[in-house]
């Protein structure tokens, strides 16, 4: 089995100690960071992504995967020059105003990272201001906004309007959000669980 191997495998069981040992492993053998993160680490994370989407695995799975990708990240992420990091593109995220429910925002930040996307996080309560000033501050392709309250959804809608003029496409998610809702507030794209919105992220960088 190949050292990529071992370390998707470690990812995927959650082992963060062997996923460790191993990304140093392959770096002292001369493999690039790049090639360990997109062989090891994000491949390892994207067979969780397909179990998670099939019922095979839940969210604690998910999480305890997502920490043993971030521990290998730790080691190879200082040695990528400028010229390695190719982020797919910018994404932010955050739970839209008057809401607090961050467990489904933080599985989708987690998930896109481990498709390797460079995600910026602006947490819980995030008014549509906040939304816009963190669009103009990191040019994000995609602002992901999250909902667990069917009280605080229109809050979705308040942000779309406050970014519709700037060049960015808004992906919604959560609870009690559908696809019916997502075309009523001129959503760019819906996703119903954290693996679907990696799938949705990707149809959006390419639209």
């Amino acid at each position: 089995m190949s050292t990529f191997q071992e370390m998707a495998e470690a990812v995927i069981s959650g082992n963060a100690k062997k996923v460790k040992e191993y990304a140093k492993q392959a770096l002292a053998e001369g493999v690039s960071p790049q090639a360990i993160i997109n062989d090891g680490l994000i491949a390892g994370m994207n067979v969780v992504g397909v179990r998670f989407k099939n019922n095979e695995v839940y969210v604690p799975e998910v999480l305890i995967s997502a920490r043993a990708m971030h521990a290998g990240m730790d080691v190879v992420k200082p040695l990528l020059s400028e010229a390695e990091v190719q982020d797919k593109g910018t994404i932010v995220v955050g739970t839209v105003k008057g809401d607090l429910h961050d467990i489904g925002k933080n599985l989708v930040r987690m998930m896109l990272e481990g498709a390797g996307y460079k995600v910026i996080d602006l947490g819980v309560d995030i008014a549509p201001d906040k939304f816009a000033q963190a669009v103009e501050e990191h040019r994000p392709q995609i602002v992901g906004l999250s909902a667990l309250l069917t009280t605080t959804m229109v809050q979705m809608k308040n942000t779309i309007e406050r970014l519709k003029d700037y060049p960015v496409k808004v992906m919604v998610g959560g609870a009690p959000v559908t696809q019916k809702f997502a075309d009523e507030v001129g959503a760019d794209a819906y996703a119903s669980d954290a693996a679907t919105a990696v799938e949705k992220a990707e149809q959006l960088m390419a639209s």
